[in-house]
C-alpha cells in the first residue's frame, strides 16, 4: 500500500469516517453505463452520490465533522458557508443530532438549495456575490455568535467523510479502475477520495475536473495566478481557491487536472437526463463533461465517476434540455418568405406536417422592410427527430418554391 501518512489525511482516517457515516447515510448504486461508454470510448462506471437523502454527497463529510464534536460545541450550535449542497448536508444532519444550525449562503444560490436548506431547520443567511463574500461574513456571525464553524472542504474530518465514497466505489467493482474523474471546488471530495484510492490502488490514476472560468487547482498545481470567475452552471465547484490541506493532498496525490466548458457540461447535464434517466446538476456533470471533452485521455479505460449531486432548479434544468434540442437541430427556427395571401401560411404548414415534423409555433410579419410591400415573413419554430430529419424539412420546402433560412 502507498504510504500516505505525511499528508493531511491517511486511509485510516477515511475507514474511520466510513464506520461514523454507516447507517446514516446511503451507500449509493455504483453502475456501469453501457451508453456512456459507447458515447465516450471508455468503460464508464457511475457511482450516483445523488441518491443521498439531500441529493449530495456532501452529506458524508458534514456527518463526519458534526460526529465529531464536542458536547458543548454541539450546544453551541454550528455555522457554515455554502452555495447549497454542504449546507443542506450540515443542515440535514443537525437536525437529526438537535444541533442548532446557521447557513450563510451567497445570494446567487439556487432557490431550489435555498429552500431545502431552511426546509431541514437552519437558519438561512444570504449574504455576497460569491462565496467568498459570504465566508467572510459566515466567520463574523461565528465570532459574535460564538458557533463552531464547519468548513465546506478545508476541515480533515470533511476531506475523510467524503473519501468514504472512494472506499465504496473500489469495494463494488471486482476489476481495478484505471482512473478516477473527480469534480474539483473547494478539493474537499478530490482529497478525500485520492487518500483512499491511492492507498488502497497505487497504480490509480486521480483526475480532477474544473470548469474554465474557476480553474483553482489547474492553476495551482502550475503555480499560476488565480483567475477571475464568471458565471457558470456548475455553481457548485465554482471556487476561486483550492483549500491549504486540500491543496496539500492534491499536490502528491491528484495527477492531473482539466478544464472543461459551460457547453461540455450541459451536454453532460442532457446525457444523464436522457441515457440514465438521473438529474445531475453542473457540478454533479463535470466528471462525464471531462470524458466529453477530451476522450483521448480515456479512450479504452475503465473509469469511475462521482455524480456529486442532483440539486439543480427546475427551471434551470429545462433551459439546459431545451437548449440541447436546439443544439442537435431537434428545434429549430426558420424563416420564410411569401405573397400575403389567404392560404399561404396553412400551405406551408402542411408541407411541414408531410414530412413529420411538428411546428411549436409562428410569427407573422407584414412590416418587415426587407420584404415586399405585399409579402409577409413567416418565423417558425420546428419540432424534428434530428438534424437529418431538419434538412429533409429545408428540401421540401425548398422544392415547393419556399426556401427557409435557418435562424441562429
Amino acid at each position: 500500500m502507498l504510504n500516505v501518512t505525511e499528508t493531511p489525511l491517511s486511509l485510516d482516517d477515511v475507514r474511520a469516517a466510513a464506520k461514523v457515516i454507516d447507517g446514516h447515510v446511503e451507500r449509493t448504486p455504483m453502475r456501469m453505463s453501457r451508453t456512456l461508454s459507447q458515447i465516450t470510448g471508455a468503460e464508464v462506471w457511475i457511482k450516483f452520490e445523488n441518491f443521498q437523502f439531500t441529493a449530495s454527497f456532501k452529506e458524508r463529510g458534514a456527518l463526519n465533522r458534526l460526529m465529531g464534536l464536542s458536547e458543548e460545541e454541539k450546544k453551541r450550535g454550528v455555522i457554515a458557508m455554502s452555495a447549497g449542497n454542504h449546507a443542506q448536508g450540515v443542515a440535514y444532519h443537525g437536525q437529526s443530532l438537535g444541533i442548532p444550525v446557521t447557513i450563510v449562503m451567497p445570494e446567487n444560490t439556487p432557490f431550489v438549495k435555498v429552500q431545502h436548506t431552511r426546509n431541514y431547520g437552519a437558519r438561512v443567511i444570504l449574504k455576497g456575490d460569491g462565496i467568498a463574500e459570504a465566508n467572510q461574513h459566515a466567520r463574523q456571525v461565528c465570532h459574535d455568535e460564538n458557533l463552531v464553524f464547519i468548513h465546506p472542504f478545508d476541515d480533515k474530518l470533511v476531506m475523510a467523510g467524503q473519501g468514504t465514497i472512494a472506499l465504496e466505489m473500489l469495494e463494488d467493482v471486482s476489476e481495478p479502475f484505471d482512473e478516477l474523474v473527480i469534480p474539483v471546488g473547494g478539493g474537499g471530495l478530490i482529497s478525500g477520495m485520492a487518500t483512499a484510492a491511492k492507498a488502497l490502488q497505487p497504480g490509480i490514476k486521480i483526475t480532477g475536473v474544473e470548469v474554465q472560468d474557476f480553474p483553482a487547482l489547474y492553476n495551482q498545481l502550475r503555480q499560476e495566478s488565480p483567475r477571475p470567475g464568471g458565471s457558470t452552471i456548475a455553481e457548485g465547484i465554482a471556487v476561486k481557491t483550492v483549500g491549504e490541506r486540500n491543496f496539500e493532498v492534491c499536490e502528491r496525490l491528484v495527477d492531473r487536472a482539466l478544464l472543461v466548458s459551460e457547453d461540455a457540461i450541459e451536454r453532460a447535464i442532457t446525457l444523464y437526463a436522457t441515457v440514465e434517466k438521473t438529474i445531475a446538476e453542473g457540478a454533479g456533470a463535470a466528471g462525464l463533461a471531462a470524458l466529453l471533452s477530451h476522450p483521448e485521455h480515456f479512450r479504452g479505460k475503465r473509469i469511475g465517476l462521482v455524480l456529486c449531486g442532483g440539486n439543480i432548479d427546475t427551471r434551470l434544468l429545462a433551459s439546459v434540455l431545451t437548449r440541447s434540442l436546439v443544439r442537435d437541430q431537434r428545434l429549430v427556427n426558420i424563416r420564410i418568405i411569401g405573397d400575403d395571401r389567404p392560404g399561404l401560411l396553412a400551405k406551408v404548414s402542411k408541407l411541414i406536417g408531410d414530412v413529420g415534423a411538428n411546428i411549436i409555433e409562428v410569427a407573422h410579419n407584414r412590416l418587415a422592410l426587407d420584404v415586399p410591400a405585399k409579402g409577409a415573413e413567416f418565423d417558425i419554430l420546428i419540432e424534428t427527430r434530428d438534424a437529418q430529419h431538419t434538412q429533409e424539412v429545408v428540401e421540401a420546402l425548398t422544392a415547393a418554391g419556399y426556401p427557409p433560412r435557418k435562424l441562429a
